[in-house]
């Protein structure tokens, strides 16, 4: 895998949806022992504990609508999205590039539940899309 500032090492992230993304991630951080990696203004964050991540989104975030959702890192998501594809997935969103060096796409499974699956395609630090990076001391 490619390796990518504005994506951790870790392969699945829960997707958690909060109503106000600044005050979870405080609370996040401060109760759970979280770091905070980066933030996409007010709306969207990535936190990591040990090698594990998860990501903290607003309702509308992405299209977030529920209490969460699953992000899986693959190495080839093309062929992923083909696999799922052919074999019953319903796709929200083909395999598009991101600006945050990510190639994505998402898919509904059989019981609602949202995926999306991320291949990195590039190194990019999250101030070239918008973000903000965690000044980790």
């Amino acid at each position: 895998m490619i390796e990518n500032r504005s994506m951790p090492r870790a392969t699945v992230m829960p997707v958690l949806v909060y109503k106000d993304v600044d005050a979870a991630v405080d609370w996040l951080c401060a109760a759970f022992g979280f770091t905070e990696r980066w933030r996409a203004g007010g709306h969207r964050a990535q936190l990591s504990y040990g090698a594990g991540a998860l990501v903290v989104a607003e309702p509308s975030a992405r299209g977030q609508g529920g209490p969460g959702a699953v992000l899986v890192r693959v190495d080839d998501v093309d062929a992923h999205h083909d696999r799922a594809r052919d074999r019953g997935a319903r796709i929200l969103q083909p395999p598009t590039d991101q600006p945050y060096g990510e190639r994505q796409y998402t898919a509904v499974d059989h019981a609602g539940h949202r995926w999306t699956f991320s291949q990195s395609i590039a190194d990019v630090a999250p101030e070239e899309w918008g973000g903000t990076s965690a000044h980790l001391g």
